[in-house]
């Protein structure tokens, strides 16, 4: 069984700040754990969040909305209100702090659960375990760290293997990491070991140091013209900046899958 990193700070409460427009959720800490423009709910305002939709590049364009979305890890509700209320596809959020669940139904617009809408107060190691789970989900966010910061919570190679256990064939998970963080060569190389290296691509950093890894259940990849085709698409109904992904996307590079001697094992 994948075990959860535990922490006394696993329910830590959940604080808001508001800064030129937009509000924040943190948890007892500097750091953001999501942002919301209070005046456009549904606008990515973080550039990461917006990357962590680049699977919309790997899905044909007909397909885009359809089928089963699930974020493992709620934030400030970001990808959930979008992948609900824009993408109208079936939505089921996974967080493990009910402060969090709470201060974005008060804060941050989440909408009460519905038929495509289910926000579930649990562990997401348990939840991608679940055999219920397996084969259902087209589109999998995984968005996983605690107060610190310092590294995702959920970060094994079994982890990694029962979240592509959920995906149908061809279905897509897109992965926040730090890039920029140690820990990054690692949890890129547990990711390709569950999905196959030729399944697994790399966003460049933001600025912030946030690296999106995009990992698939068994994709083709169409050639340049189609991608083109499918971002001019997704710019034009959606607003995302999807032709600016195509030339951040890049395999991962030989110098992570080369796992030195005594590297990588959990």
């Amino acid at each position: 069984m994948t075990t959860r990193k535990t922490s006394r700070q696993d329910h830590t409460p959940a604080t808001l700040s508001e800064a030129d427009g937009v509000r924040y959720l943190h948890l007892d800490s500097i750091w953001v754990q999501g942002a919301m423009r209070i005046r456009k709910p549904l606008h990515l305002e973080l550039e990461y969040i917006q990357r962590m939709m680049a699977w919309m590049l790997w899905r044909p364009s007909a397909e885009l909305c359809r089928g089963r979305a699930v974020q493992l890890g709620l934030g400030a509700g970001a990808l959930t209100r979008f992948a609900h209320s824009r993408l109208r596809m079936h939505t089921t959020a996974v967080e493990f702090n009910p402060s969090v669940i709470s201060a974005c139904r008060t804060w941050f617009h989440l909408p009460q659960d519905t038929a495509r809408l289910a926000v579930v107060q649990a562990d997401a190691a348990h939840w991608v375990a679940d055999a219920q789970h397996w084969d259902q989900v087209q589109v999998l966010n995984v968005d996983l760290y605690d107060h610190d910061a310092a590294g995702p919570v959920l970060d094994s190679e079994e982890f990694y293997s029962l979240c592509r256990k959920t995906l149908v064939p061809g279905g897509l998970m897109t992965v926040n990491l730090f890039g920029r963080h140690a820990s990054f060569a690692l949890s890129a190389r547990r990711i390709a070991k569950a999905f196959g290296s030729d399944q697994v691509w790399q966003l460049a950093p933001t600025r912030e140091g946030n690296t999106v890894v995009v990992a698939a259940n068994g994709v083709t990849v169409p050639d340049r013209e189609e991608l083109l085709r499918r971002a001019a698409h997704i710019e034009a109904r959606f607003d995302l900046p999807a032709t600016k992904w195509l030339r951040l996307v890049r395999p991962l590079p030989l110098s992570i899958l080369q796992t030195p001697e005594g590297e990588g094992d959990d």
